[in-house]
């Protein structure tokens, strides 16, 4: 299974499978002091209208998606069960960045760390689990994908996703299905909040609300909370426990591999999925010579999308190794995965993953009937 196919996630879906930008606040604002009233409109705009480019800040992830505990990886190691491993469990990470072009990620394992760490066009992943580091050159022509303001940075590499980066998705979106609204105030950081709440206007969602909570000073997005229906609880919650407006040190964007690491060079590609050299990027195995592979379709819109990926995405064969092992991401879905009709299937709280015989993958934050009715119409 390659990384690629999270790009073509509808943002709806995205928040429950992966696990990007950073944020932080200025003067700090007491909790207890009452924000100015604001109107949902007036808090999407506060929002639209920060530039914050110089942060640091420690990041806390929670997930209950129902998802069994999945061995601890490193992007070293096994980067394709890195963003499966990010949604069981909690999760801390310290964020740092200067700019678009210099950014630092440290993912804490118990006993190890993850980084990704980017200077300029050099992009770093590193595992101290393992000592292992990869390393790969951004092309010039490809802009900040991915690193900059309201992208995933470091998503591909298993970073914990962060919350201007997820509020970016959520608003694109879901915001033209929802019913948006401001619940009460909210503290994060020790920072007062607002708290924008998006509620899907259709009922053929397993996702109850998104919460986007806002700093009420900068626009800077502090926090993202997803519910599912029939829970009380976030089934997925990711946020700052403390943020800094100083910018990082230099040297924190340096790196250089640990004595007796191994290191690996990988290909740049830009996200049309050419690499440096300008050849097709490598696509999975078991796609043949069908003219539909490689190809990723969407139905529906907003909190009823539903993604089709191609046969093949989804097999042991793709990640080169069989068996349910820590680097076989693939094995891990399908040993998740429970019989029914036509195939398997991975239910979580937020996100279904239909598994056809065929190979063919279904994906949404919607009921079984609406995946196996996506795959009845193709």
């Amino acid at each position: 299974m390659t990384r690629t196919w999270l790009r073509w996630m509808p943002a709806a879906v995205v928040p429950a499978v992966i696990a990007a930008g950073v944020l932080a606040g200025s003067v700090p604002a007491s909790a207890k002091d009452p924000l100015p009233s604001k109107t949902p409109a007036e808090v999407i705009a506060l929002m639209a209208g920060q530039h914050q480019a110089a942060f640091s800040g420690t990041l806390d992830q929670a997930s209950s998606l129902g998802l069994p505990q999945l061995p601890t990886t490193g992007p070293g190691s096994s980067p394709e069960t890195a963003w499966l491993e990010l949604l069981t469990g909690p999760h801390t990470a310290r964020v740092y960045r200067n700019g678009t072009e210099n950014l630092r990620v440290q993912v804490l394992d118990r006993l190890a760390e993850r980084d990704v760490i980017r200077r300029g066009n050099d992009l770093w992943l590193y595992s101290s689990k393992d000592n292992s580091a990869a390393h790969a050159v951004i092309p010039a022509d490809a802009g900040h994908q991915g690193m900059g303001k309201g992208a995933g940075s470091g998503t591909d590499a298993g970073a914990v996703p962060t919350p201007d980066a997820l509020a970016a998705k959520l608003l694109a979106a879901l915001k033209p299905t929802s019913d948006v609204a401001l619940a009460p105030d909210v503290d994060v950081a020790g920072r007062s909040a607002y708290q924008l709440v998006l509620t899907p206007k259709s009922s053929d969602t397993l996702m109850a609300s998104a919460a986007i909570m806002v700093d009420g000073q900068t626009g800077l997005p502090l926090g993202v909370e997803l519910k599912a229906r029939g829970q009380a609880d976030p089934a997925f919650r990711v946020a700052f426990s403390a943020i800094s407006l100083t910018a990082p040190d230099a040297g924190i964007f340096q790196f250089t591999p640990p004595a007796g690491a191994s290191v690996k060079e990988l290909p740049a590609r830009d996200p049309s999925g050419q690499d440096h050299s300008g050849q097709a990027a490598h696509k999975p195995s078991g796609t043949g010579n069908d003219p539909q592979a490689g190809k990723r379709k969407v139905s529906g819109s907003g909190w009823d999308s539903v993604l089709e990926l191609p046969a093949g995405t989804l097999t042991p064969a793709a990640s080169g190794a069989a068996g349910a092992t820590p680097g076989n991401a693939a094995a891990l879905l399908q040993q998740a995965a429970v019989p029914v009709a036509g195939g398997r299937l991975l239910s979580t709280a937020l996100l279904n993953v239909l598994i056809l015989d065929d190979g063919r993958v279904f994906l949404g934050s919607v009921p079984l009937a609406r995946l196996q009715a996506a795959a009845g119409g193709q």
